[in-house]
């Protein structure tokens, strides 16, 4: 089951939207409003969106805009009875993934919607980065040990990533320090072994060795334990 967000000034149309949604077995919220939208898009989990073009408050387009700039990615069914090639390109580089023009079939349109839903999916399977028990989301930014969500700061975030990528082999600290950090490796700095102190406190679980393994003179290595 999905969680649809219907963006839809037309009642009777928002209506069936969601009634052919629910009976996909989808749970359906509806809004009638460009703004009251956006701030609902941005305040709430969703897994897509249908979105009419022209809207009180807040045209379509502006919308989809505003939602990728807040790096919002869900996908994005745009429903409009403006066809003509431009109006539907005009939707689509706003930051639409599909274009369905009124009046539509409801089931077509709840396909449209699964396909949608089926492509996110496997786009966030190949963005998992799995080690161990240590799963990496690179898309919602978040990490799980065991199951369980760890909260890392944004460079611990991009430390893992890093040491993820390469798991299983030796990095050194000059690479990691110029890779993560961005800048040439200054032998003196502190900054690497801190943040990997900061790692092990977070992933590290009392019944096993822990995943960043310390290779001396060399440098550290992500190993799935």
């Amino acid at each position: 089951m999905a969680r649809i967000l219907v963006i839809e000034d037309d009642v009777t149309t928002a209506r069936e939207i969601a009634t052919e949604l629910t009976a996909h077995g989808h749970e359906v919220a509806q809004v009638h409003d460009g703004q009251a939208a956006l701030d609902m898009a941005m305040r709430e989990p969703f897994d897509a969106i249908t979105l009419d073009r022209m809207l009180p408050g807040m045209d379509g387009l502006v919308l989809v805009e505003r939602l990728r700039e807040r790096r919002v990615l869900l996908p994005v069914l745009m429903i409009s009875a403006l066809s003509d090639v431009d109006d539907r390109i005009a939707g689509l580089r706003a930051g639409g993934d599909d274009y369905l023009i009124k009046p539509f079939a409801s089931n077509e349109m709840a396909m449209r919607v699964e396909v949608l839903l089926r492509r996110r999916q496997q786009s966030s399977e190949s963005a998992i980065l799995r080690v161990g028990g240590i799963e990496l989301d690179l898309i919602r930014r978040k990490v799980r040990v065991e199951g369980e969500p760890v909260r890392l700061l944004h460079m611990e975030f991009r430390l893992l990533e890093f040491l993820a990528r390469n798991a299983g082999d030796v990095v050194s600290r000059r690479i990691i320090f110029e890779q993560v950090w961005g800048y040439y490796f200054d032998p003196g700095a502190n900054l690497i072994n801190v943040h990997i102190g900061r790692l092990r406190k977070k992933l590290d679980r009392p019944d096993k060795p822990s995943a960043i393994v310390t290779v001396k003179g060399e440098g550290y290595r992500l190993d799935a334990v």
